[in-house]
């Protein structure tokens, strides 16, 4: 079976490896041979904070044909706002733990004309959603891919603490204290990142000693930074938040429980003085680059893809969920507001 495939996409320009991650997947299927393009309801949108060259369709109303399939981000399902009813859906859940964000008292999918198939990116989110929604087909692991070109080692390595606050800035704030205070981290550089861009990550991480991952509370549906610090060559230390904990299988990453913020930051002091330490790097950066790649992502995506177009579906007018976005971004208020999108926040409130 032919057709499009197309992925609705959010309009925010503050970097978020899951928006990233989107634009990948409608990139690699592009490259692959399939039709596949990023909908957006802006013409000539484009993100500015990675490089982007996914083929794209604007407008905030959109005719499918019968044969295409529209992939949905797990954030925007909301009870009875149907993007397509009678067309072929997939819904993309990257946080599993957000999934039924908007719709808490659900028994069967929230009155969507027909059911979606469901793909993720962790072993733990394929688990848990399995449980959540057992009427549904199983859903498809479509593994991270990480760019090793991108994210690999500098010449030379800095003594250095590095971690990420927007998800957790309350305990970013408590880390920074603890380590800047622990005698053990004179002449270590503490790089709190905040607000970079793709590349500009990728360069702080090459010649970060030991990686800090202060992974979402409420869970994660993988745990990026963390595969990408281990591709660069940092030791990671953190919390695996669930869908990370398949990372923390690598030689070169140790998890903390759950806020154990004193745990935590000894564990990075520690780190910094670990013996025989380059070939730990090394075996990290191995362990994850032969996990996560674009070849392994795109042979499970394109077995993905194969599957959602053997449901059902019909030539339908789809509505591009950004139009209900007073209704879906209020529970994500306190991690969105930023210089980018306060306006937004602001009406939604």
């Amino acid at each position: 079976m032919s057709g499009r495939v197309i992925y609705a996409g959010f309009e925010y320009q503050q970097p978020m490896g899951g928006i990233r991650k989107l634009s990948e997947h409608v990139s690699m299927l592009a490259a692959a041979g399939v039709e596949a393009y990023r909908w957006s309801p802006t013409p000539g949108f484009r993100y500015t904070w990675f490089h982007d060259d996914a083929p794209t369709v604007a407008g905030l109303e959109l005719d499918l044909a019968a044969d295409d399939l529209l992939v949905l981000p797990e954030i925007v399902v909301l009870p009875d706002h149907d993007p397509a009813p009678g067309g072929r859906k997939v819904v993309f859940s990257q946080t599993p733990h957000m999934h039924f964000l908007n719709c808490p008292d659900i028994g069967h999918y929230p009155g969507w004309s027909l059911d979606p198939m469901i793909w993720t990116v962790s072993k733990a989110g394929v688990e848990l959603l399995s449980r959540m929604m057992p009427y549904l087909p199983p859903p498809r692991l479509v593994p991270n891919p990480i760019d090793a070109e991108l994210f690999r080692p500098a010449a030379r390595r800095v003594p250095s603490i590095a971690w990420m606050p927007r998800k957790r800035p309350m305990e970013s704030t408590l880390l920074k204290q603890i380590l800047q205070n622990d005698p053990r981290s004179a002449g270590v550089e503490l790089r709190p990142m905040r607000g970079l861009g793709h590349e500009e990550v990728a360069r702080v991480m090459s010649d970060t000693s030991v990686f800090i991952a202060l992974n979402a509370p409420e869970g994660e549906g993988f745990g990026l930074p963390v595969a990408e610090a281990m591709a660069s060559g940092c030791l990671v230390t953190g919390y695996p938040a669930d869908g990370g904990d398949e990372l923390f299988a690598s030689p070169s990453a140790w998890g903390v429980p759950n806020l154990r913020t004193i745990e935590l930051a000894d564990r990075a002091l520690e780190l910094l003085t670990l013996p025989d330490t380059e070939r730990v790097r090394a075996a990290g950066r191995q362990w994850v680059t032969e996990r996560y790649n674009a070849e392994v992502t795109l042979a499970a995506l394109l077995e993905a893809v194969q599957a959602a177009r053997a449901q059902p579906g019909s030539a339908v007018r789809a509505t591009h969920p950004s139009a209900w976005t007073l209704e879906w971004i209020k529970p994500l208020i306190p991690q969105w507001v930023t210089e980018g999108n306060k306006a937004v926040a602001q009406a939604a409130r």
